[in-house]
């Protein structure tokens, strides 16, 4: 007989253990780890353990990943606040740079915007070039991945050279876009094309909306 013919008799007779219940204890099978001989019985109990193990380790995740949602959601709020309270262009500039910098860690962070009818004499405030333009407009979500876009990286100075990712973030008046939240790190993963954006798409909408109230 062979061993597939074994597998269909056994599923098509249930009760075959019913008719021979000292069976069960007597069929031995190779331990999973060390290969001796065990029981069926135990064999079971292993898998039982070995499924609950993993069912804890998913659970003990999920939670580390509410856990570290529930940080961001406060760095979040904590941003928010300071950009409520800030009453000039330069107020938001500043709560822009420190709270991303400080707060979420971020080692580059640069603010660019253009189509403005406010200009001001700082870096901000920037003559960009059409492909930037269609780049920045053609963004449906914040970019993230490797550091490229070499117009981009000149806002990063020297450091530019360092760089290894970056999420570019831009800014919207309704559908049209004046400019754009740039972060750079010099670690490859810490902004990755599969990272969710959820986050950093708020920060965008919080930093668009509080640049406009002071330039208009």
């Amino acid at each position: 007989m062979q061993a597939q013919e074994i597998h269909d008799f056994l599923l098509a007779h249930p009760e075959f253990f019913e008719d021979y219940p000292d069976l069960l204890s007597q069929i031995t099978v190779p331990h999973p780890q060390n290969g001796q001989a065990i029981s069926l019985t135990e064999r079971q109990l292993l898998t039982l353990r070995e499924k609950l193990a993993q069912v804890q380790g998913k659970l003990s995740e999920l939670v580390g990943f509410g856990e570290e949602n529930d940080i961001i959601a406060e760095k979040v709020h904590r941003l928010c606040l300071s950009l409520l309270l800030a009453e000039s262009f330069e107020l938001v500039n500043h709560v822009v740079y420190t709270h991303l910098q400080d707060d979420f860690a971020v080692p580059h962070v640069r603010l660019r915007i253009w189509n403005s009818i406010l200009k001001r004499e700082s870096d901000e405030f920037i003559d960009a070039s059409e492909e930037l333009r269609f780049f920045a407009a053609d963004l449906r979500q914040p970019y993230c991945g490797p550091a490229q876009f070499p117009e981009i990286l000149e806002w990063f100075g020297e450091s530019a050279a360092h760089l290894a990712s970056l999420a570019l973030i831009p800014l919207r008046r309704d559908a049209q876009v004046f400019g754009m939240l740039a972060l750079g790190s010099e670690d490859p993963q810490r902004f990755f094309p599969e990272m969710g954006t959820m986050y950093v798409e708020r920060i965008g909408d919080l930093v668009g909306a509080a640049v406009l109230k002071q330039i208009g």
